[in-house]
């Protein structure tokens, strides 16, 4: 496929294999996709062009493992891949962290593998890439947000030992009409004057109506009922910085686990449960992917308490979300792997060797493609000297053995695949509930629809996804340094499941089934006729504008936590405190999941202490 995207790529965006030996232990929904050759459509261009969120070939073969495929395989059937001192399962941020403490931190001639179930290293932290009217254009498939760090903190120090020099960046310049818009650093909705709200059928609207200003001009031409405008005017009117509990683990912190975030909501600003549902779920749990009804309201704090960072400095953004900092860690750590110096203009723009990440005899290696079935100690865990891990790759099984293994992957295939859990692990394990997440990056050949109404982002409360915003991209990477109404850009839609009022479990199911059994084509439709709908009569055309659709499905993109979930219920530890604390023989647990926020600085923390422990027993 060349780099440039054509209108031929865009409606027949089929990068699925064929055959019946792909969907060995696939669900009957994901069958129905696979027939329709329309689950993946197209990748982009650029390193992760065969990457775009979970593939229909990764999400089957980590379905192998919920459906005990392998359980019954001999020991003639697995290759002999080597041995090493430490394996690190995931190449998420969490794992590829864990492999550079791990080099830094173990001596020399310590060897450590990394092995990753994707075509490429970063887990959420990777990027989309289009070529537009010849611009480059560069969005987030998922983890976004960079957070300038405190100095004399850990993080503070940690950037800058991976090449990442300056915690803020250098942003497009405005180079558009007199009028500017204006216009942030990220693709999250933020209000002001040049915002949107879109009501539609929903509220009477046919056509829809679209309300500048809203919150400025005090909904007054909202068609919502004016209980709802009250509460929301009087939310609005309490906004700016929050007090937020003092520690982690204070009064304040306990109070909040032991309540729902949609119960907080309505205690904290005189909400309805109606207001809540209707016009802040699932945005408000966004963070945490699901709605404010079934999360843990500390789970809105837990970040800042446990992660402060410096609000001086704003929040920032690298041209593809946190890829830029999963991309700085490989280049740390295997310095060929991408061309040039490690700066952050150098590390964003230059492509990735794939063939240095997997040498024989360097110290470190990533190796791509990879499905871990099973982490088993070679006898007791307390006692063993070692421990065997088996994965699968190109439908062959293969193992190595490792002195110690960090396991940085989810916990939807942690618990499964670790075969030494006691039963402490299990039950903790059994309180993680992922939420799904589809995240559409929508290219587009110019944004004057927005512009031309005085908006640059707007918000909506039905239809597919919730919100948009035109944003500014840090030019540290291939992107062009100016920013105008008659620009390409990429608007990212963030699409989230929730059901309010329906069990934890029971949004996360339905949601990840709605997820795996919609076809490219219908999502596709459904992102045409939502922006027609609201900007169909300022001018867009979905037909000429959009040069360009990449899909990015998520099937366990956050971590939901429930009350309870931080602090634990009944007398019992919290589930994270349970793997934190307490690794099973040579295998310890790293991933932002047993903190329970989504956030790559967290996985960042999580790994340093589990290459601690791993290193005790070395």
């Amino acid at each position: 496929m060349s780099e440039a995207f054509t209108r031929r790529d865009f409606l027949n965006a089929t990068l699925l294999a064929s055959g019946g030996t792909l969907l060995g232990g696939i669900s009957p929904l994901e069958l129905l996709a696979a027939r329709d050759l329309d689950f993946d459509g197209y990748g982009g261009i650029g390193d992760y062009a065969r990457a775009n969120g979970d593939t229909l070939a990764v999400l089957t073969e980590g379905h192998k493992i919920r459906d005990r495929v392998y359980d019954r395989v001999s020991a003639r059937q697995i290759a002999d891949a080597g041995a090493f001192d430490c394996v690190v399962i995931g190449g998420g941020i969490s794992g590829l962290a864990a492999a550079l403490f791990f080099s830094r931190l173990g001596g020399t001639g310590r060897s450590c593998l990394v092995l990753d179930d994707h075509p490429i290293f970063g887990g959420l932290a990777r990027r989309n890439e289009f070529k537009v009217e010849g611009q480059h254009l560069v969005a987030p498939q998922a983890s976004a947000l960079f957070f300038p760090p405190l100095p004399g903190t850990f993080l503070a120090e940690f950037y800058p030992s991976i090449g990442i020099e300056k915690s803020t960046f250098e942003y497009q310049k405005w180079a558009g009409p007199k009028r500017e818009l204006p216009v942030g650093n990220n693709p999250y909705f933020g209000g002001g004057a040049s915002s949107a709200y879109y009501f539609g059928p929903k509220f009477g609207q046919n056509p829809g109506r679209l309300v500048v200003d809203p919150m400025g001009s005090k909904l007054a031409d909202a068609p919502i009922p004016e209980q709802a405008r009250r509460e929301l005017l009087a939310m609005d009117a309490k906004s700016g910085p929050r007090p937020k509990p003092k520690q982690h683990g204070d009064a304040e912190s306990r109070r909040l686990d032991g309540m729902t975030l949609e119960q907080h909501l309505m205690d904290e600003y005189g909400l309805s449960r109606e207001t809540v549902r209707s016009y802040l779920s699932p945005v408000a749990g966004g963070g945490s992917g699901i709605g404010a009804d079934a999360l843990s309201a500390y789970a809105d704090y837990a970040a800042d308490v446990l992660i402060p960072w410096d609000y001086d400095k704003d929040v920032q953004m690298f041209p593809g979300g946190n890829t830029g900092v999963a991309r700085h860690i490989v280049k740390s750590l295997i310095p060929d792997a991408i061309p040039g110096p490690n700066t952050r203009e150098s590390v964003s723009r230059g492509r990735v060797r794939f063939a240095a990440l997997d040498r024989p005899g360097q110290p470190s290696r990533i190796r791509t493609g990879c499905t871990v079935v099973s982490v088993a100690h070679l006898g007791r865990p307390e006692s063993a000297d070692a421990v065997e891990v088996v994965y699968s790759r190109k439908g062959k099984l293969h193992r190595v053995r490792a002195r110690a293994v960090i396991v940085a992957g989810g916990s939807w295939t942690s618990r499964h695949i670790v075969k030494d859990l006691p039963s402490t692990h299990q039950a903790a394990y059994a309180q993680f509930h992922r939420s799904p997440c589809l995240v559409a990056s929508v290219a587009v050949r110019n944004w004057r629809f927005l512009y031309d109404r005085g908006i640059h982002e707007c918000r909506w409360f039905e239809g597919i996804g919730s919100y948009v915003s035109v944003c500014r991209v840090a030019t540290v990477g291939p992107v062009a340094p100016t920013l105008s109404p008659d620009s390409p850009v990429v608007l990212t839609l963030k699409i989230l499941f929730s059901y309010p009022g329906e069990p934890l479990s029971a949004q996360v199911a339905r949601g990840r089934a709605e997820l795996l059994s919609t076809p490219y084509r219908e999502y596709e439709r459904r992102i045409r006729e939502q922006l027609t709908a609201m900007f169909g009569a300022s001018g867009f055309d979905a037909r000429r504008d959009m040069a360009g659709l990449i899909l990015n499905r998520w099937g366990h993109a956050y971590l939901s936590p429930q009350p309870g979930f931080f602090f634990g219920t009944s007398g019992q530890p919290a589930p994270g405190e349970v793997l934190r604390g307490n690794p099973v023989g040579r295998v310890a647990f790293a991933n932002s999941d047993v903190t329970g926020i989504m956030d790559h600085r967290a996985s960042i923390q999580e790994s340093h202490r589990a290459v601690g422990q791993v290193l005790e027993r070395l």
